[in-house]
């Protein structure tokens, strides 16, 4: 076999192998259930819409209290500021 087919059959079977992985990684959250999680978005990193924001991405301020990231269920009550309620 040509060193390049080597290279070119290598390259193919890991671009293979890291999308199976993703799909993998996809596939077990979404068997997680999921929560907004308000007040601890970074300035830009929001999820989704808030009641000052049309679209995710677009909050302007650090920890936001309308502002929401989703988390794993569980995990928001354990996140200083967290808050699983809007403004709170």
């Amino acid at each position: 076999m040509k060193p390049a087919n080597c290279v070119a059959r290598s390259a193919a079977a890991a671009v293979i192998a890291l999308s199976l992985g993703g799909l993998a990684q996809t596939a077990a959250a979404a068997e997680k259930p999921m929560e907004p999680c308000y007040g601890i978005a970074k300035a830009g990193k929001n999820d989704c819409a808030t009641g000052k924001n049309a679209c995710a991405g677009t909050s302007k301020v650090d920890r936001d209290s309308n502002a929401f990231i989703l988390l794993p269920k569980g995990i928001c009550e354990k996140i200083a500021g967290g808050s699983l309620k809007a403004g709170g």
